[in-house]
């Protein structure tokens, strides 16, 4: 599917019923798009089967609770939205990326406080293949980003927010424009954090370590393949990784929905990595849990 996602064919979920894909609006005084008081999920389809759905639709409303915005949805409502979007449009037996919405719409109040506005949902999705593009098995290159993770005293580390994500988009931007595809961040302290929408993990000597999730998002993804990298025997460190450490690791690779298991090649200028017989093993273990 190609071309502008406002002008597709297609039926997306909205606020308790399938319309058309291009009338799926809002009014320009939304809160969300002036405030960033929305939070989401994205989600891989695989085979008609959302992976970790009920994990995903239960964070989706823990996030609207941190940012004090009951979701008028339970979780099994949710899950039954996700299933009539796929449904409406083909997705039944194919994969395909789900994005789910909460957000503050349009209301009584346009200030910084909005209790009165209310919470609308959205589902929607498309097929969506490699998240780095066709050059995954060559391990990405990323760039090294200026912004870094803030401490948690001055967000909610733990909501899957849209506002959080403002740093990554420039962070992304930047490294695309150096020929990356996309930016490792530190966080407020000078720890290695994490990519701009996925967890890193690194491999030495035959052991993972990965950073330790305090000051950003516990990846669905990264919970998923840590147990996975336990269940294989593989001893999996937690641990806040210092920037000088990175030179040492033999591996990298990076975690999420979308990005799956993606390899990384380099990082800035001066560390390179293999891919290696542990990061693919770690990758086909993963695809075969999501496709089983």
């Amino acid at each position: 599917m190609a071309g502008s996602y406002e002008d597709r064919d297609g039926r997306i979920w909205m606020d308790g019923e399938l319309i058309e894909w291009r009338d799926a609006r809002v009014h320009i005084l939304t809160h969300a798009l002036h405030y960033a008081s929305a939070v989401f999920e994205g989600e891989r389809c695989y085979g008609g089967k959302i992976f970790k759905s009920r994990e995903h639709s239960a964070r989706l409303r823990k996030s609207g609770e941190l940012l004090d915005m009951e979701i008028p949805y339970s979780v099994e409502q949710i899950e039954a939205a996700k299933q009539e979007f796929l449904e409406a449009n083909g997705f039944t037996g194919k994969d395909a990326y789900v994005r789910v919405l909460a957000f503050r719409g349009a209301g009584d109040d346009m200030g910084v406080s909005a209790r009165n506005n209310p919470v609308r949902m959205a589902v929607s999705g498309w097929e969506w293949g490699s998240y780095y593009g066709d050059a995954k098995w060559q391990g990405a290159k990323i760039d090294i980003a200026k912004w870094k993770r803030p401490s948690p005293e001055t967000i909610p580390v733990a909501a899957k927010a849209a506002g959080l994500y403002m740093i990554c988009t420039m962070s992304k931007h930047a490294a695309e424009a150096k020929g990356c595809s996309d930016a490792l961040m530190y966080d407020y302290r000078g720890y290695v954090a994490e990519a701009t929408g996925a967890n890193v993990f690194f491999i030495k000597d035959g052991e993972v370590h990965t950073p330790l999730a305090d000051v950003f998002l516990n990846g669905l993804t990264r919970q998923t393949v840590i147990q996975r990298c336990k269940d294989r025997g593989l001893v999996v460190h937690e641990r806040h990784i210092l920037p000088e450490e990175v030179e040492s690791f033999q591996e990298c690779f990076l975690t999420g929905s979308a990005a799956e298991v993606t390899p990384v090649a380099q990082i800035g200028s001066d560390w390179h990595f293999q891919v290696g017989q542990t990061t693919r093993d770690i990758a086909r273990d993963y695809e075969e849990l999501v496709r089983s």
